[in-house]
């Protein structure tokens, strides 16, 4: 790492960020490029700006990009084909934005001649394995530099004395223990860590941030439509949308009617268990609205073959395998299986809940003639059933032939 002239740092512009920056400088003797990523945070990131400025970062070497249209377009939208939920609850909001943050910076990497990416993730966590499989598998020959696994600040009050000595501004919030850590995109928030490191203790009400309390959510409920074109949404109420223009606007639908709400303990890719809370408001609806359309467009086996390749695929991008093959080749089983789903989800919303109550669609596989309790005018043969119950009977009963002998 001594020959280290230049680092693009993944800069949120907040202390842990500063410090590295700063920390970089110091230690390697090396130029920065800070990379910040608007991911539909809701964060202010003029002053990112302002702070990389103030540390020395050349104008042209301080990168803020608006990708919100390619997170969700090429990695919520193809995640949501799945219904991945990572241990059947989690629709990993943090773990799809990593791939993306780290597309960006082997690209700027490439564009300002760096030598090496660095990152602000902790040696405890799944960021750190997320970040750098993407940064190897997309540039094998790039040098990542992870400072929380190399520096000796082993705690916040050793953090703030660091960036005191080095004319580092600290924000009055920060001075105090912080009583948990959140993440936020687009797609959700998480919160982890202090206030949530007891299981048992139920969150705190302060810490939702994305939606209103269920209980104080509207007492009547909201019908809204969403309509699919080959897997992907495409408007809402009739209205056409982009896909991060969708997810917008189901995201203030889900905050005004509580929806999304997740306390979950999941399992590290590093070996520990981890408990957080996770707001996703518009993905949750989408989510619903995705299975709702694919109940009447998909065929049985493809639908159940692809929920049997959902958890894999949902554990390969929490692992941070999302530019593997065997991610891409899952991606396109999926993708091949959208052609035809198409249609119409009609959702109530209602505190706390967004429930699937009609769905069409011009490629439809449900038959109402074929189900009805009434004359279906010689659509079924009932008599038919006799066969085919015997068939898959034939087994079971040389089974238990075979066991009263």
């Amino acid at each position: 790492m001594t020959d280290i002239k230049r680092v693009v740092l993944a800069y949120s512009g907040g202390l842990d960020t500063s410090v590295i920056l700063k920390w970089l400088q110091v230690t390697y003797n090396c130029e920065v490029v800070t990379f910040t990523a608007d991911l539909g945070q809701g964060e202010e990131l003029g002053p990112a700006r302002a702070k990389a400025e103030l540390m020395g970062v050349k104008p042209e070497h301080i990168y803020i990009d608006d990708l919100r249209e390619e997170f969700v377009r090429d990695f919520v939208f193809p995640m949501m084909r799945a219904n991945a939920r990572y241990e059947g609850d989690y629709l990993l909001g943090t773990s799809i934005a990593r791939p993306l943050i780290s597309k960006r910076l082997i690209e700027i990497a490439r564009e300002t001649g760096a030598d090496a990416v660095a990152h602000g993730a902790t040696g405890k966590g799944n960021d750190q394995v997320r970040f750098e499989l993407s940064a190897y598998a997309l540039d094998p020959s790039i040098k990542v530099i992870a400072p929380w696994r190399e520096w000796d600040l082993a705690s916040r009050t050793a953090l703030i004395a660091w960036a005191e000595a080095h004319q580092i501004p600290v924000p009055k919030d920060k001075r105090g223990e912080s009583p948990f850590s959140t993440d936020a995109n687009l797609l959700h928030t998480s919160s982890e860590g202090k206030v949530l490191e007891d299981p048992w203790e139920e969150t705190p009400d302060y810490v939702y941030s994305r939606t209103v309390n269920p209980e104080d959510a509207p007492d009547q409920p909201e019908y809204i439509t969403i309509d699919f074109e080959k897997g992907d949404g495409v408007a809402l109420n009739g209205v056409e949308m982009s896909p991060a223009a969708l997810l917008t606007a189901l995201n203030e639908l889900g905050r005004k009617h509580g929806i999304g709400r997740l306390d979950l303990v999941e399992n590290r890719f590093v070996g520990m268990k981890s408990r957080g809370m996770y707001e996703t408001p518009g993905g949750e609806i989408y989510a619903r609205a995705h299975r709702g359309i694919e109940s009447i467009t998909l065929d049985r086996g493809a639908a159940h073959l692809k929920d049997e390749l959902m958890p894999k695929y949902a554990e390969l991008i929490y692992n941070g395998f999302w530019f593997a093959p065997e991610r891409e080749m899952l991606q396109a089983a999926i993708d091949h299986s959208q052609q035809r789903v198409n249609g119409t989800v009609r959702l109530k919303l209602y505190k706390g809940s967004a429930q699937v109550v009609g769905r069409k669609s011009v490629d439809s596989l449900y038959s109402e003639r074929h189900v009805t309790f009434e004359d279906d005018a010689g659509a079924y043969d009932q008599k038919d059933a006799a066969g085919f119950i015997k068939l898959n009977a034939l087994r079971l009963r040389l089974l238990a032939q075979r066991d009263r002998r």
